[in-house]
């Protein structure tokens, strides 16, 4: 990552993709995405320490079914009306492990990213940027989203596990 300005990096959201994936009745997977979202990537000592921060806005979420978007965007799950905002704040890079406290639905706890330096080019346009990639997983119960709902045959409705998946691009700091 020594290729990289010092500096803050704007996230570019038509290049993100910040997106989820739930196990449906135990035989499916739904996958979501926001499409909502900012951030900044601060840059410091050639690209050797970094900081991130992304803010996801709730009512954005979208899984391709409005009725269930409606649902997840209701006080059963995300609450968007009450709580607007998801937000990632990292405390510290490890290796390929990028540390920091997640919120939720007004919870914030502690998560760890799968990190991967992409790289970084300039675009025809002469921007130059670069990418990212990072995957947790996490408990939804942990944030206070436990609405489900008990399946005949056994189990629920939604798992308690969600992988998020995230791939973002940056912007690098414009030279004063």
């Amino acid at each position: 990552m020594n290729d990289l300005t010092p500096g803050t990096w704007t996230l570019d959201p038509t290049h993100t993709a910040v997106a989820f994936t739930v196990r449906h009745a135990g035989i499916s997977r739904v996958r979501g995405q926001f499409t909502d979202v900012a951030g900044a990537l601060t840059v410091a000592d050639g690209g050797k320490d970094l900081s991130f921060s992304a803010t996801l806005k709730t009512a954005s979420i979208s899984t391709a079914n409005d009725d269930r978007d409606n649902h997840l965007r209701s006080a059963d799950f995300f609450d968007a009306e009450a709580h607007p905002e998801i937000t990632f704040t990292s405390t510290a890079l490890k290796g390929d492990t990028l540390h920091g406290e997640l919120t939720i639905s007004g919870v914030t706890k502690p998560v760890e990213l799968d990190f991967e330096y992409e790289g970084a080019a300039t675009d025809p346009f002469g921007t130059y940027r670069a990418g990212f990639t990072g995957e947790t997983r996490i408990s939804r119960k942990d944030f206070g989203l436990t609405w489900n709902a008990a399946l005949e045959a056994g189990g629920v409705l939604v798992s308690d596990e969600v992988r998020i998946t995230i791939e973002a691009e940056f912007t690098a700091p414009v030279a004063a």
